[in-house]
């Protein structure tokens, strides 16, 4: 007979099958805007942005998202996989891929595994290793920070340039709704001998 720790396992499995993992997200997604995208596929039951340890003040870089069910999961990996798909206007392609069980901080443990932690001496052989890993995992960190940095700037510049974009188009549409509420259309229709139809077409 299973035991209990054993049900909540597999059910936890199941879970991570229905799970995507999305990365590359702009710092302006938030969870409703990742419900929205993502209802053409299938509906979110559960969004979780994990937190960059490295920088608990930098915006959420990823999330796992939870679907209804792994056939709506296995859609959205292969949509977004196959073709650009930007959130929030953003330059940036969202990258998705199926969730795995390491990706969860809440996962339970696995029945029957025992881990064992203990220190290293410096003169053990797996000692340099763990040194190079430290340090690598520091060259990492300064790289992402620069990247995020820049990347950040041109969202921003981006950003401002979509605001200014809309700015115009809207007054230009002021401007025309004026000219066609006030009469000033019709004179000028008159004047140039063209025709303007009901809609405003000319």
């Amino acid at each position: 007979m299973e035991s209990e720790a054993g049900k909540q396992y597999a059910a936890f499995k199941e879970k991570v099958k229905r799970t995507v993992y999305l990365d590359n997200l702009s710092p302006q997604v938030t969870e409703a805007v990742i419900r929205t995208a993502l209802d053409q596929f299938g509906s979110a039951t559960n969004i979780q942005f994990i937190p960059n340890y490295l920088e608990p003040t930098s915006p959420a870089r990823c999330a796992l998202v939870e679907l209804e069910n792994e056939t709506q999961a296995t859609s959205v990996v292969e949509m977004l996989s196959n073709y650009p798909f930007m959130m929030s206007g953003m330059p940036r392609p969202v990258r998705v891929r199926p969730a795995e069980i390491e990706m969860f901080d809440d996962r339970p443990v696995r029945p029957g595994r025992r881990i064992q932690l203990y220190w290293l001496d410096p003169n053990d052989p797996a000692f340099e290793a763990a040194q190079k890993l430290k340090d690598l995992a520091k060259k990492h960190h300064a790289e992402a920070s620069c990247l995020l940095k820049r990347q950040l700037e041109e969202e921003e510049k981006l950003s401002k340039q979509q605001a200014e974009a809309l700015k115009l188009a809207y007054q230009k549409f002021e401007t025309v709704d004026s000219i066609l509420s006030d009469g000033t259309s019709n004179r000028l229709a008159r004047y140039y001998k063209v025709k303007i139809t009901e809609d405003g077409a000319f």
